[in-house]
């Protein structure tokens, strides 16, 4: 009970630009650089660069989910560019994950439509991937919609599904008829349980069954840290004799470090999510939300910080 009210709590603050603007007076200091690899482009790339040599390969994603203007969404946009040509430049084995609405989809579809168009044409002309990340489920028929309409264009462009919406298993499906790369993920939101599944269980059960459908017809981004999932993959993955270049498996930066490189050693493609930016807080949120044990790290951090100034 506990637990679940501390993520309702997490979720809330998260959500509040309010909030976030207030945790920039203690910025990294409450503990967000376990998990956001900086605030700069610059800071990201030395972390990828790490990343790289021990076999892991990264996909960046320029934080930025409060944009209530057309200009914030071109500034955005300005970003991903800048992101790509910074992955391009030091030569980084590396995508770009971003999310529709820092590119302005509340405020007009069309427009991060014609942003996502310039991205991926950038990122096409230089050999780069580009993933969309799935959102809350209010967006979520919207992004596969513009992913869809992307995918007449483009081949360098994916989306992430999330296992605990209901409507999940019949995405996987219609996109399969695109061999579309999918990230599949079991997903961080506080949803109605009208659209997701309340229970762990029926949540694992549904990405299980994902896997290995998406096994079967497209290229699959595996990401998870429950190792029971991973080890149910790789069985399957075995068994039908998958070959490594149709999937890879991904994990959070700051998170897993143990099971990433035992994938690792095994031969496995494992790409690492790395966050950057300084609108940090709402992805900080759902992280501490997902394990609220990892509240306590955030308060030793608080009162460190308090006790140094």
């Amino acid at each position: 009970m506990f637990e679940s009210v501390m993520r309702r709590i997490l979720l809330g603050l998260g959500g509040s630009p309010a909030a976030g603007r207030l945790a920039r007076r203690y910025g990294f200091r409450l503990g967000a650089g376990r998990f956001v690899a900086g605030r700069t482009i610059s800071e990201a790339v030395s972390v990828v660069r790490r990343l790289n040599k021990a076999g892991k390969l990264a996909t960046l994603d320029h934080l930025g989910e409060f944009v209530t203007t057309p200009k914030e969404a071109a500034e955005s946009a300005e970003m991903c560019l800048q992101t790509l040509d910074a992955i391009k430049e030091a030569g980084l084995q590396a995508n770009l994950s971003l999310k529709l609405t820092s590119l302005g989809l509340d405020i007009d579809g069309g427009h991060a439509l014609g942003h996502m168009r310039r991205i991926v044409s950038h990122a096409a002309a230089a050999g780069q991937f580009v993933r969309i990340d799935m959102e809350d489920y209010a967006h979520c028929a919207q992004t596969l919609e513009l992913y869809r309409e992307l995918r007449r264009e483009y081949d360098n462009v994916g989306v992430a599904i999330q296992a605990y919406l209901r409507r999940s298993m019949d995405d996987v499906r219609a996109l399969g008829k695109l061999q579309a790369n999918l990230r599949l993920v079991k997903g961080a939101y506080k949803e109605s349980e009208s659209v997701a599944f309340p229970h762990k269980a029926d949540v694992d059960e549904q990405f299980i069954a994902l896997i290995r459908l998406h096994l079967t017809q497209g290229y699959a981004a595996i990401a998870t840290h429950d190792k029971a999932i991973v080890d149910t993959a790789l069985a399957y993955i075995h068994d039908r004799l998958i070959p490594k270049e149709r999937y890879e498996f991904q994990m959070l930066y700051g998170i897993g470090e143990e099971l990433q490189n035992v994938l690792v050693r095994q031969g496995h493609r494992v790409r690492i999510y790395v966050p950057f930016g300084e609108d940090w807080f709402g992805y900080f949120m759902r992280r501490l939300a997902e394990r609220p044990a990892n509240v306590w790290f955030v308060l030793k951090n608080l009162r460190r910080a308090r006790g140094s100034r």
